[in-house]
């Protein structure tokens, strides 16, 4: 905990995977398993809508609630099937996001053992025999969450909101108790990779470190967390500026779909550009986690920070 630099960490961390690009590959693969969340709203105007001229209102929305669900009704195995792939998709995004991760930590263990070279193939392979643990480990904290919220959730839909405001203390709490468990997360798996160590037990490790490092521990949390959000914004910035036109003339997509797919064009073939920006990012993100748990653990406070890890 005592003189803990974070400059060396986050410098190193950079210098890392700038010199062995490989480890690229592995942020992309690390970012499968990154969620994010996105919202929207509506505005207002000086406009007067008849009721009549609304495309959904009055009996025509009750005819396209009787089509809507004469159509799920119709295709009910083609929904399973959708719903089925998409899980599909969901699990196997997951489990790649669990070897880029690991990947991510043996990268850079072997960056700071000094190794001229990185090879994917080697790294992946000596990756997989941590799958179980790092997937269980994620998994369960995930799941864990997930049943704790979606009962909350319900609740407050079941009583049209009012829950929602009886249960927003305890909403609020679980923002600062979920981010406390991703950061032993985090060091759990550093743990359970460089230390070989099963699930549980990597995850006392990840708890122990910290607790006993708790300023440290919170202020890369705040670093990392914002940092990252930041350069993810600005990255993402084309995008946005890709559709802000098409938002600006909503009126204009009745007459031709054209800046639409137009727009649509420019979002994909920015996207290569896009995933592996992120992939840089996820990268560094993983790499600073993995040595601020070499840093907090190494035997002696003024030895350099390299670490032998298991082969």
């Amino acid at each position: 905990m005592n003189n803990f630099n974070f400059g060396e960490v986050l410098t190193r961390a950079w210098k890392n995977i700038w010199k062995h690009k490989v480890l690229w590959i592995f942020g992309i693969l690390a970012g499968c398993a990154r969620g994010g969340g996105g919202g929207g709203g509506g505005g207002g105007g000086n406009y007067n809508y008849q009721t009549d001229d609304l495309p959904f209102s009055g009996g025509q929305a009750g005819h396209m609630m009787e089509q809507a669900a004469q159509y799920f009704e119709n295709n009910l195995w083609i929904i399973l099937v959708v719903i089925l792939a998409l899980m599909l998709i969901g699990l196997i995004s997951f489990a790649l996001g669990m070897i880029g991760r690991i990947g991510m930590i043996k990268g850079t263990a072997l960056a700071e053992k000094g190794v001229e070279s990185i090879v994917f193939g080697e790294v992946w392979a000596e990756s997989l025999p941590y799958f179980g643990r790092i997937f269980g480990l994620n998994f369960l904290t995930g799941l864990a969450f997930a049943l704790l919220i979606i009962p909350l959730v319900l609740l407050g839909v079941v009583t049209a909101g009012v829950g929602f405001v009886c249960l927003l203390p305890i909403l609020c709490l679980l923002v600062p108790i979920g981010w406390a468990v991703s950061l032993i997360v985090e060091q759990a798996q550093a743990a359970i990779v460089l230390e070989d160590l099963s699930m549980m037990d990597g995850f006392k490790r990840g708890w122990l470190i910290v607790k006993s490092n708790a300023g440290p521990m919170v202020v890369m949390g705040l670093i990392l967390g914002i940092g990252g959000a930041v350069a993810s914004g600005v990255i993402a910035v084309p995008l946005i500026i890709a559709f802000v036109p098409i938002i600006a003339g909503m009126g204009s997509l009745r007459e031709s779909f054209t800046p639409l797919y137009i727009a649509l064009a420019c979002c994909l073939a920015y996207a290569p550009v896009l995933i592996v920006l992120n992939g840089v990012i996820s990268a560094y993100i993983q790499s600073a986690w993995a040595l601020t748990f070499m840093k907090l653990t190494q035997p002696k406070e003024d030895a350099p920070l390299i670490y032998e890890a298991n082969a």
